[in-house]
């Protein structure tokens, strides 16, 4: 699922004011459910809602710094790269996010597919 940022279509998504500071919100692309991560300073992230280990909701999970905890096993996962952390090994993907005009979120998605979902 890695997509290359000068090729995607940004789609809003939201708003920054819909997920509380250190929170989440899981959304359902083409691409299956996606969480969105916001940390105490406002940085959003947006990687798979799947803990690489057990498939733990991420989403349900704890906000620290530029990572979040696994609610099922304590997996730490970097929000940035989607790499477990410590002696843990995996990772999920990760998906350009951004905010604009100071509160829109919107997620980065390759055209393809986006045709594919419209093409049913």
């Amino acid at each position: 699922m890695n997509v290359h940022v000068s090729s995607v279509q940004w789609i809003a998504i939201g708003n920054l004011s819909d997920i509380p500071v250190r929170g989440a919100r899981c959304v359902v692309t083409p691409l299956g459910k996606i969480g969105i991560f916001r940390t105490a300073s406002d940085t959003v992230f947006a990687i798979e809602d799947h803990c690489p280990h057990k498939g733990g909701p991420l989403t349900q999970g704890i906000v620290h710094g530029r990572s979040v905890t696994c609610p099922l096993h304590n997996w730490v996962i970097d929000l940035e790269t989607g790499q477990a952390q410590g002696a843990d090994e995996g990772s999920v993907e990760t998906l350009p996010i951004r905010v604009t005009d100071g509160d829109v979120i919107e997620l980065g998605l390759e055209p393809a597919t986006l045709a594919a979902v419209a093409d049913g």
